[in-house]
């Protein structure tokens, strides 16, 4: 499986549960905390497991996060938990992908760095999309096209925004 497969599953959560800013934060809030914790954990085991032992290992400790997040919500927000769906539990793929994707040197500051826009992509998505939903009445902004949509707006604004070089073998030839 490559990155760009890994990125776009990743996606699912963003996209699916961000309909209004308090779930966007809830999510975010669980998004953050859940890699935060599986990088922890995974540090004593990074060095001791390799290939296929350290895959499993860290499946396993998805699983158990993802469970005890579920319950969690359940347990003490049962309205939110009701909204987000199945959605907490597919926040196992942004820290598969974290894992897969973060480079050994500078680990904790990229992946500060991650987290951060990943919380600030969320709430963006989530006060956006609510917005035009109810604000200016587009029905199109609570789905989940609409998600996808919008996402691809801000990403090309960010882009237009932060314009830098391309790389030589992407520039055009004449």
């Amino acid at each position: 499986m490559n990155k760009g497969y890994l990125l776009a599953a990743s996606l699912a959560p963003l996209l699916g549960a961000t309909q209004t800013l308090l779930l966007a934060a809830a999510l975010g809030a669980c998004a953050v905390m859940m890699i935060g914790l599986h990088q922890v954990v995974l540090v004593p085991l990074r060095n001791r497991l390799k290939g296929a032992a350290h895959m499993l290992a860290s499946l396993l400790l998805l699983a158990a996060l993802a469970s005890c997040l579920q319950l969690a919500l359940w347990a003490w927000l049962l309205p939110v938990a009701l909204l987000l769906g199945p959605y907490p539990a597919l926040l196992c793929l942004p820290c598969l992908v974290a894992d897969y994707l973060l480079p050994h040197e500078g680990r904790w500051r990229s992946l500060l760095l991650n987290l951060a826009g990943l919380l600030a992509a969320c709430l963006l998505l989530g006060a956006c999309r609510q917005w035009l939903a109810e604000g200016l009445g587009l029905h199109l902004a609570s789905l989940a096209p609409g998600a996808l949509l919008l996402l691809g707006l801000l990403l090309a604004l960010y882009n237009h925004l932060r314009p830098g070089t391309a790389h030589p073998r992407r520039q055009g030839k004449r």
